[in-house]
């Protein structure tokens, strides 16, 4: 008999645990028999509620049967000694507890049964409208139809459309290219918050001078070669910047300035765009656009701008808000920046994954551009006519978004780059030291020198000549006999050399 009722007892358990599984829903707080229509249908929720019932009533009457069993005189005839009755006085209370757990079930299932009849009218409701969704002729939006159009052929072709709700069905076109895109108006049965007042713009807070570099050196990161090359040189001149913004700040008084947030992007270091500066760092590669790269970030940090720095595309896609999929869809929220700063590369990935976002941003951008991008080959419809074809035109902005290392054009905006500034004393001591007949060519890499050793000999008549390239000690590079190669330099030690030479 104990046998049995434990059976009994611990079937129930588990019966009660595995179904109540069935129904638990996955958010936090839910009752163990909370149901969500939308994973488990109306028939199969029924179903199990009936299955449940039935079993509860199977228990029961086995029970009442082990009840009886135990009223029976031959059943306990000379077997009281050894099972005193009093061990079984559970089985009346476990029976009480089977009958309430029972009844709640029951009445459970009867609201469960009411709740899924409204789910269900509910559901009917709504795809009644979106079943009777027709496309909007609305003269103020002349592209509604040919975008459901489209939409109907290649919704699937991204699977950020699914992320915003699209199905399949005409009513969520609509609703996504009237509430995330702004091709439709909106659907009246919609049910939208009325539009309320929008509180006023909190103050900006103000930028400040910064002085802490190491900030702005954990904010660049680590992990390649021209990070660290950036960072070299911010730390060089970290003396001159800190006087430097002293002495703007005294200029500029207690003038208000807004802070800024900026996210800066170099595409060129990320491993979308190969990234082959940074591997030819040391050795030989070209430095200039780093070197420009970093006075800008040493710039904007010392001028109180509250700074993000990306050089991967991972980094760029999450600081954006890019929904997930191939880049069709606009951005999950407005752009949390005033200004971005990118390069070719950068605004190349920012195209290709902000979709329609691109063109409602794109005045917040900053090119750096190292030689410039005059209008003819900027205006996207004039260099098409005249054949400008280029990897790095056609991009529509206003001329003066593009920043040169060099004041190539008048129409882009000069960036420019840190120099350092001599005293007297040091421009003196630099004049006293020049060596009258040598020279220092400027070519880092052995490839440069070739073709050019009959102007280099007739230059070596007059001069002695100095040269930088990098090579490896078992294999010297291919340049003239007479040149005196030092080698790749460190940029101190390059300065110093130039400041000893005549040309």
């Amino acid at each position: 008999r104990i046998f049995i009722l434990g059976i009994g007892f611990f079937t129930l358990c588990f019966l009660m645990t595995s179904l109540g599984g069935q129904f638990s829903a996955k958010r936090l707080g839910d009752s163990p028999f909370t149901i969500r229509t939308e994973v488990m249908g109306a028939l199969e929720s029924r179903g199990v509620l009936r299955r449940m019932s039935d079993m509860l009533e199977m228990l029961m009457k086995r029970m009442d049967i082990l009840a009886r069993l135990e009223n029976s005189t031959d059943f306990h005839k000379g077997d009281e000694a050894r099972f005193p009755l009093d061990r079984f006085q559970p089985a009346a209370g476990l029976m009480e507890r089977i009958q309430a757990i029972a009844q709640n079930v029951s009445d459970i299932a009867i609201k469960v049964d009411q709740i899924l009849r409204n789910s269900l009218l509910n559901r009917k409701v709504v795809e009644g409208r979106r079943d009777q969704c027709e496309v909007p002729r609305d003269p103020k939006y002349p592209d509604c139809a040919g975008k459901v159009e489209w939409m109907r052929a290649r919704w699937t072709s991204d699977p950020c459309y699914a992320f915003f709700g699209v199905d399949g069905t005409e009513c969520s076109f609509l609703i996504y290219l009237s509430e995330v895109e702004w091709f439709c108006p909106p659907l009246p049965w919609r049910n939208r918050t009325a539009a309320l007042p929008s509180p006023p713009p909190l103050p900006r807070v103000q930028a400040a001078f910064q002085s802490d570099l190491a900030r702005l050196l954990e904010l660049i990161g680590t992990g390649k070669e021209s990070l660290s090359f950036m960072k070299k040189r911010i730390r060089h001149l970290a003396q001159q910047w800190l006087w430097a913004a002293r002495r703007l700040g005294q200029k500029l008084k207690d003038q208000q300035r807004d802070q800024k947030h900026i996210l800066i992007h170099i595409g060129f270091l990320t491993e979308e765009s190969g990234d082959v500066f940074s591997p030819r760092v040391l050795k030989g590669g070209p430095l200039g656009e780093m070197v420009q790269w970093a006075d800008i970030l040493a710039a904007l940090f010392l001028l109180g701008h509250s700074l993000r720095v990306t050089v991967s595309l991972k980094e760029l896609q999450s600081h954006l808000g890019v929904p997930p999929g191939r880049g069709n869809c606009p951005l999950t929220s407005p752009l949390p920046f005033d200004l971005i700063y990118t390069d070719y590369h950068g605004l190349q990935q920012m195209k290709q994954h902000m979709g329609l976002s691109f063109k409602k941003y794109r005045c917040h951008v900053r090119v750096i551009d190292t030689f410039g991008t005059e209008p003819a080959y900027n205006h996207e419809e004039y260099a098409t006519l005249r054949g400008y074809r280029t990897n790095w035109g056609y991009w529509n902005l206003q001329p003066t978004q593009f920043m040169t290392m060099f004041p190539h054009t008048p129409d882009n905006s000069f960036m420019g780059f840190v120099s350092e500034e001599l005293n007297k004393t040091e421009k003196q001591f630099i004049k006293s030291n020049k060596v009258s007949s040598m020279a220092v060519v400027y070519g880092k890499e052995a490839s440069i020198w070739k073709g050019k050793e009959k102007f280099l000999a007739i230059l070596n008549k007059h001069m002695e000549i100095h040269g930088t390239v990098y090579y490896e000690t078992q294999r010297p590079p291919e340049v003239p006999a007479f040149v005196k190669n030092h080698g790749l330099l460190p940029q101190h030690e390059f300065q110093q050399l130039l400041r000893k030479a005549k040309v």
